[in-house]
């Protein structure tokens, strides 16, 4: 299997969305999906984005739904506007790009839209695909490679890319236009211009980023990775552009052994690019503070047009991979406060594209409790966290480093 590189173009966003929708026609019947939209919660089809209708007579491995938050449940095929809708989520949970015992398996969407359809918040649907065969990408870090990833990559940048669509749509006619959540893997922060890395295969936030600059005219794109790792990727693909603010929390010292303090940017880009090491053992109270006293004042000085977010659920406190104390509570007052950032700076334009989790439970819990926040429901984080096992945080070096990060970058 040939991986081709990837450039960040207005004509591979193009061929992405193109080729998604061309890939999704081959499977079997599940009136389920379409890569277009549609209403979850009351399940009510627009019909101004169901260009590809002809797909609903097949099944399909990626659909973009919406969820209102109104409990209705009957299928009302009306025509009713999308701004009724309070998210709208893509489902590319690429089932044939699975190695066994990887933690980036082909579990992890489907164990979402699992709690998603347990707390009412989308149709029920998931399908096994076949196992397929195994390579391994040599140079890419633990990045593996099916017969179907090329294609399951390819639908995942058009799910991200549609979405963009249809926030940017909404937005035009709506003041509180539908938070996107792009439910798809692979995941992207990690894979560089030239090729995959770290899981990653496409860049699926910077594909995104370039499209919303170069088919929707929104200059300024405002990129949040909350991902554990660093989003090295994405990092390096705007290091040097002005008009793409990447700012990333993770944890100090973890894979791929980027993001430090210096990095700022280079060039034009200079001062649009900030990372934020935290300290292991950093949790609820490290995050909200960064939120208050980074993510806050950069976005409002920048000013962007859009907010993007690699919204990666590996810094939870269960997670195997990393060490940080993130609680399913942090996840829903990231996804309320950054929801809250766009509807007072951008009009409300805010895609959030899923990255890293590998705790399943932690996982599906902490991405259906972000669902709530977007919903304006209660968080449920209580019924899931457990206080008995999280340590104090470092709150001392936490301290530090945000100092730090507020002395380089004037804040």
């Amino acid at each position: 299997m040939e991986l081709l590189a990837v450039s960040f173009s207005s004509s591979l966003a193009g061929n992405a969305l193109f080729l998604a929708r061309q890939h999704l026609c081959k499977w079997k019947n599940h009136s389920r999906f379409d890569l277009e939209a549609k209403f979850v919660r009351n399940k009510i089809l627009n019909k101004s984005l169901r260009r590809g209708r002809r797909c609903l007579s097949e099944k399909t491995e990626a659909s973009i739904s919406c969820s209102t938050g109104t409990g209705e449940d009957p299928l009302i095929p009306v025509n009713k506007k999308l701004s009724d809708a309070r998210v709208i989520y893509a489902v590319a949970p690429a089932m044939g790009h699975n190695q066994e015992s990887h933690p980036e398996s082909h579990f992890r969407v489907p164990s979402i839209v699992n709690a998603l359809e347990k707390w009412e918040l989308s149709p029920k649907a998931m399908d096994q695909a076949s196992k397929q065969g195994i390579i391994l990408i040599e140079g890419s870090g633990p990045t593996y490679a099916t017969v179907d990833t090329f294609q399951e990559s390819l639908v995942a940048a058009g799910a991200g890319i549609a979405l963009i669509d249809a926030v940017v749509a909404e937005s035009k006619i709506s003041k509180s236009p539908p938070v996107g959540f792009a439910l798809i893997r692979p995941p992207g922060h990690h894979a560089i211009p030239k090729g995959p890395m770290g899981f990653c295969v496409f860049g699926n936030v910077a594909v995104a980023a370039r499209y919303a600059q170069r088919s929707h005219g929104l200059k300024r794109v405002f990129i949040i990775d909350f991902d554990v790792h660093h989003g090295n990727g994405t990092n390096d693909a705007f290091y040097d552009d002005p008009d793409i603010f990447f700012l990333s929390t993770h944890q100090d010292g973890s894979y791929p052994g980027t993001g430090k303090f210096e990095e700022v940017g280079h060039g034009d880009g200079e001062g649009t690019t900030l990372n934020l090491p935290l300290p292991g053992g950093s949790g609820d109270t490290a995050m909200r503070t960064v939120f208050d006293e980074i993510i806050v004042p950069c976005a409002q000085r920048f000013k962007p047009d859009i907010i993007l977010v690699s919204a990666g659920y590996d810094a939870h406190v269960l997670d195997p991979l990393a060490s940080l104390q993130f609680t399913t509570g942090t996840y829903y007052m990231l996804a309320s406060y950054i929801q809250q950032l766009a509807n007072d700076l951008c009009e409300g334009r805010c895609v959030f594209f899923l990255e890293g989790g590998y705790n399943l439970k932690s996982l599906s819990y902490s991405v259906a409790d972000s669902f709530r926040a977007f919903l304006g429901e209660p968080s449920l984080a209580s019924e899931f966290d457990n206080p008995a096992i999280l340590h104090e945080e470092p709150s001392t070096r936490v301290r530090q480093a945000i100092e730090r990060v507020k002395h380089i970058h004037s804040l």
